[in-house]
């Protein structure tokens, strides 16, 4: 494990989820986690290691994408989150999180419309939502939304214009519940954070670099 960088990242998290608490005009019966571990097939093969390490409190967000193998990985996850204490979200698939026993779900931006129906039928879920560029933060149902790419990012973002730190920061003052930053955050972006309004840090191969063996 890079201690120095898990240190910041979690430090810069709980930092955040502070602040953003004292501040929200949108206060939620959820407790949020501060730091979020978004998997993905090709930049986190094995994210089930990752996730062993991560401090309790956290959550990891396991995005399937259709893979042959997602259920057996999902509950992969499922029991070592369960011993360490970390939340397991998965991406848009309700039925793959109620059969692992999951606690919640994270939405991407074109299934938002599911937000209502699934918050209703799954009361206790954790329900988070994909947020970009030019996106409407008015988000109804969700308990928190995911706002990308914040600083140049890899992965599928790559192509992606960066926010940057201004517009992250309007963006998250106007919205209607509390925003996660992600694209481009690692030890060193995520101190840039502090003050930005974000609830807590988001990222894949920066959280899997920090919390690797």
């Amino acid at each position: 494990m890079n201690r120095s960088d898990a240190e910041t990242l979690w430090d810069v998290a709980r930092v955040l989820a502070r602040d953003a608490a004292k501040v929200s005009r949108a206060p939620t019966s959820r407790d949020l986690p501060p730091l979020l571990f978004f998997t993905d097939p090709a930049r986190t093969p094995r994210p089930w290691e990752t996730a062993g390490r991560l401090p309790a409190g956290t959550a990891v967000v396991f995005r399937p994408f259709g893979q042959a193998e997602a259920r057996d990985t999902a509950l992969r996850l499922r029991e070592v989150t369960a011993a360490v204490g970390v939340q397991l979200l998965i991406g848009l698939d309700a039925d793959l999180a109620e059969a692992v026993g999951a606690d919640g779900l994270h939405l991407p931006e074109r299934a938002l419309d599911q937000a209502r129906t699934l918050s209703e039928a799954y009361p206790d879920w954790l329900i988070t939502g994909a947020a970009h560029a030019g996106s409407a933060l008015d988000a109804p149902h969700l308990h928190a939304r995911v706002l990308s790419p914040v600083f140049a990012a890899g992965g599928a973002s790559s192509a992606t214009p960066p926010l940057g730190l201004a517009a992250f920061q309007a963006l998250a003052a106007a919205a209607a519940c509390p925003v996660y930053a992600l694209g481009g955050i690692d030890a060193k972006t995520a101190r840039d954070l502090i003050g930005s309004g974000a609830c807590g840090l988001a990222g894949v191969s920066a959280i899997q670099a920090a919390f690797s063996a």
